[in-house]
C-alpha cells in the first residue's frame, strides 16, 4: 500500500463529512424558535378556573361557545404595560361582541396591586387572579405577557408569546373564530 498517510487522511475526511451530514440532517432550526411558539396550538385548551376581582369565578367551561382570548400579564411587567394600549383598543372594538370574551389572568402579582392599577388604566374586561400560577402552568406560559386564542369548542387556535399589537390580537380573534390561521 503506497502512501498510507494519504489513505488515512482520506478516511478521516470521509468520516468527518459523514458526521457533518448526519448532524445537519438531525439538528433542527434555531433552538430559540420554540421560545416564540406554544405547543398548545391545535390542542384542547387547558381547563382553568380563576377568581375575578369582584369575587366571582370564571372558567373555561363558563366560556364554552365563545371565541376567547386569554391574556397572562402582571402590573409590574414592562412588556405588559407596553401591550396595554393595544388591549384597550381591541377590547373597546370587541367588548360588545356577543360571541367573544377577553380574559386577563394575572400571574405573580397581588390582588391589591391589580386593584390599584386597574382603575387608572381603564381595563374593562374580565380580570382573574391566578394564585399559585395554576392556570399559567396549565397553559405552559414562560413569562408575560402571553395571549392564547381559544375557539368556541375549546381548542387553542393561536398564541402570541410576548406583547401583542392590535393587529396580533385581531389575528388571534380571527383564528379563534375560525377565519384565520
Amino acid at each position: 500500500m503506497k502512501h498510507p498517510t494519504r489513505w488515512i487522511a482520506l478516511g478521516v475526511a470521509i468520516v468527518v463529512a459523514l458526521v457533518a451530514v448526519v448532524l445537519a440532517t438531525q439538528v433542527g432550526g434555531d433552538p430559540r424558535a420554540d421560545a416564540t411558539k406554544s405547543q398548545l396550538v391545535g390542542e384542547p385548551a387547558p381547563a382553568f378556573s380563576v377568581r375575578t376581582l369582584d369575587g366571582e369565578r370564571v372558567s373555561l367551561a363558563d366560556l364554552a361557545g365563545k371565541s376567547v382570548l386569554v391574556n397572562f400579564w402582571n402590573t409590574w411587567c414592562p412588556p405588559c404595560k407596553a401591550e396595554l394600549p393595544a388591549l384597550k383598543s381591541f377590547a373597546k372594538a370587541h367588548g360588545q361582541d356577543p360571541d367573544f370574551e377577553l380574559v386577563g389572568i394575572v400571574r405573580d402579582d397581588s390582588e391589591r396591586a391589580v386593584k390599584a392599577y386597574g382603575p387608572g388604566q381603564e381595563i374593562d374586561w374580565t380580570i382573574g387572579m391566578d394564585p399559585g400560577a395554576r392556570a399559567a402552568l396549565a397553559f405552559g406560559t414562560r413569562g408575560q405577557p402571553e395571549t392564547f386564542a381559544i375557539t368556541p369548542d375549546g381548542l387553542v387556535a393561536g398564541a402570541q408569546i410576548g406583547p401583542s399589537t392590535r393587529e396580533d390580537l385581531e389575528t388571534l380573534l380571527d383564528a379563534a373564530r375560525g377565519s384565520g390561521s
